[in-house]
């Protein structure tokens, strides 16, 4: 497993301008696009929630969706943990989303 900001060296978004993702409106939903198929989408939107990021598309989420996401999950305390936890349990129940990257849904 990777240390906790070493996911960061390995965003997709590093090689583009990082001004592209701290936009407003419908253009948060081209920034959204960067993170599709990311390999450290779950990390990234972790950081962005644990660290309450107010800011810039993170993970894949606006900053409007994380905070209805917070709102909805009051009591994480560790939304790392939560989205780890979820990935290897998703992993372990669908071995066949190893090879495609899980899919992990924070609701």
């Amino acid at each position: 497993m990777y240390g906790e900001s070493d996911w960061s060296e390995r965003a997709i978004c590093r090689a583009g301008d990082p001004d592209e993702l701290f936009v407003e409106g419908a253009l948060q939903n081209r920034a959204k696009v960067t993170c599709v198929g990311c390999p450290v989408r779950t990390e990234c939107l972790a950081y962005a929630l644990d660290h309450r990021i107010e800011f810039g598309v993170w993970g894949g989420m606006t900053e409007r969706e994380r905070r209805a996401l917070l709102r909805r999950r009051p009591t994480v305390t560790s939304w790392r943990l939560l989205l780890d936890t979820a990935r290897l349990e998703h992993v372990r129940t669908h071995p066949s989303a190893a090879e495609v990257g899980p899919a992990v849904k924070a609701s």
